[in-house]
């Protein structure tokens, strides 16, 4: 069992305590680590609800809203870890998003906009992520960059659709990060996880049939 103790590090995409961001959160929490949660803004105020509920469990220092759709956004995020710690160790990179109506139609049938908001969000998100926490993980002698991927980056499994070449893009992209970094002793890794209902994967069509064949 890995010891976090005197480890600190930012969380992206907790939801609802079906992400997977939360099981993540208890972890490193029960391991020792310092945590700062991120939530995005939504019109009933749930998502900022639910991690204030975990950051309360987990002992969280930060809470911040971050919407990584949008550059000052980010660059807020990153201003706020700075005025915290000014050091971290670890960064969780664990987002992904469609337009659901992508998901529902042939692959051949996704829009323009829905091919490049899925990249967008779940693979081009951690570069500018990465950039700003890399200072202060130099500043630590080291760090860790992880993110969430699944194996339809891989295979063509039933209705994941746009996601699929989303998450390749992700692990391509981790790749070259970790080309980038690794000189400075930071390490850049990808999870792929089996099928697990989250608040993502609510919106596949006919997920357990996807369960199922990535099972196989």
């Amino acid at each position: 069992m890995n010891d976090l103790s005197g480890k600190r590090g930012v969380i992206l995409g907790v939801g609802n305590q079906r992400s997977i961001a939360w099981s993540v959160a208890e972890y490193c929490h029960q391991q020792g680590a310092e945590l700062a949660l991120t939530f995005l803004s939504d019109p009933k105020g749930r998502f900022e609800a639910n991690v204030k509920k975990l950051g309360e469990k987990v002992n969280a220092t930060l809470i911040k809203e971050c919407d990584v759709a949008d550059d000052n956004s980010i660059q807020s995020l990153i201003g706020a870890l700075n005025n915290h710690w000014g050091e971290i160790d670890f960064l969780i990179h664990s987002l992904a998003f469609a337009d659901q109506k992508d998901l529902k139609v042939d692959f051949s049938s996704t829009s323009r906009n829905g091919f490049a908001r899925a990249h967008e969000i779940s693979a081009f998100s951690l570069l500018p992520l990465s950039e700003g926490v890399i200072p202060m993980m130099r500043k630590r002698g080291g760090g860790s960059i992880i993110s969430m991927s699944f194996i339809g980056s891989m295979l063509a499994v039933p209705h994941y659709h746009v996601m699929g070449p989303a998450k390749a893009s992700l692990e391509a992209s981790s790749r070259y990060l970790a080309k980038e970094v690794g000189p400075d002793n930071i390490r850049v890794n990808v999870i792929s996880p089996g099928a697990i209902r989250t608040l993502s994967s609510a919106g596949i069509k006919d997920f357990p049939e996807l369960m199922r064949v990535a099972g196989e």
